[in-house]
């Protein structure tokens, strides 16, 4: 059963230093969104991409993603005010898929991740059949508290995205978040709210290379790992 794929690109540029969102600042030889998206459209078996954009950059995000598409339909939508919303916006344009089941997996990626693997989505789609949800992390070395004082030990790992989960599950949860004034940190913070105890949410690993474009750094050693590829 197909799957769908929500990029969110309705962040900004401040961190970065830059004036224009981030996802639209370039890569190499595209915008940092359309290394994101260029991942998800190789997965086989996703049928629905959706993109959020910022308001008022929904014609930046669209004149961004044009050479990408040739055949491939994405839907643009505009974002809201924080990332819940922006995800709620693109879960109400999937909602008919969901609900007559056309769409039984949905993944919610960040724009700003621009090295995310297509095996990657694959992974976490197909956990997110299998157990619920899954969200991808890789391990973390040489933490310490916020005092200094003392070496955090223990499994801890750094969540990244794609995060997929099951379709109607995920649409029922954001119904009841959005009813209820929850916001969650995070996708599955949503599920581990409403969802009934036989989901599960589970940790697929993830890859060092799928950074988060936050700083100006972050851009540069993107660009540095595209060209040892």
């Amino acid at each position: 059963m197909p799957a769908a794929v929500v990029v969110l690109a309705a962040g900004a540029g401040t961190r970065v230093g830059a004036e224009v969102n981030k996802v639209l600042l370039p890569l190499r030889d595209d915008a940092v969104l359309v290394h994101a998206l260029r991942a998800a459209l190789a997965v086989p078996d996703v049928a629905r991409l959706v993109v959020v954009a910022r308001p008022g950059e929904e014609a930046d995000v669209a004149a961004v993603l044009e050479p990408l598409l040739g055949e491939r339909e994405v839907v643009l939508v505009t974002g809201g005010a924080t990332r819940p919303d922006s995800e709620a916006a693109a879960l109400e344009v999937l909602r008919t898929d969901v609900e007559d089941g056309t769409v039984d997996v949905v993944a919610i990626h960040d724009g700003a991740r621009p090295l995310a693997p297509p095996a990657l989505f694959t992974a976490v789609v197909d956990a997110a059949r299998q157990h619920g949800g899954a969200v991808p992390g890789v391990p973390v070395t040489c933490l310490v508290s916020r005092d200094d004082r003392r070496v955090v030990t223990g499994t801890t790992v750094v969540v990244q995205t794609p995060q997929a989960f099951r379709a109607g599950p995920l649409l029922a949860g954001f119904d009841r978040a959005r009813a209820e004034g929850f916001a969650a940190t995070d996708t599955a913070g949503v599920l581990e709210r409403y969802a009934d105890a036989d989901l599960r949410v589970v940790h697929v690993a993830g890859s060092p290379r799928n950074l988060k474009v936050t700083v100006a750094d972050d851009l540069a050693l993107a660009a540095a790992l595209l060209a040892s590829d």
